[in-house]
This record gives C-alpha cells, structure tokens and sequence, in this order.
C-alpha cells in the first residue's frame, strides 16, 4: 500500500510506503485523542476522554542493557 505526499509550492508528490509513512511519523511523534460521550434523552450518563502520545524510543534514552 502507498501514499502520496504533496508538497507545498512546486515541488513534485513522493509517494511512499505506508510503512515509510507511519515510521516518519512515529520518528516526530503522534498524538491521538478522542472524547466519548453516551447520554440518554440529553443527560451525559458517562464521559470518557483520550489522550495518548505514541512515539518510537531512541537509543540513547534506553538504558545500556537493553540497547540492541
């Protein structure tokens, strides 16, 4: 499966692999988040919020022991 990157100005699309994708954005960082809300005739019964920060972990922030 690809994607393909556009570019701001002239610069050409680049497609790349999902996998490339989804490994550029775990290297920055990706922040998932979601409200969830069930309520019966307009009463919020319950509220459930997400947040979550998933990122790939480098190296040097591994301690000695584990790194590969």
């Amino acid at each position: 499966m690809t994607a393909v990157l556009d570019h701001a100005g002239d610069a050409p699309m680049e497609r790349i692999a999902l996998v490339d994708l989804l490994d550029r954005l775990l290297a920055g960082g990706v922040v998932i988040a979601g409200d969830l809300v069930i309520s019966i005739a307009g009463v919020d019964l319950v509220q459930v919020s997400l947040r979550a920060l998933i990122t790939t972990v480098r190296d040097e922030l591994l301690p000695e022991e584990d790194r590969p």
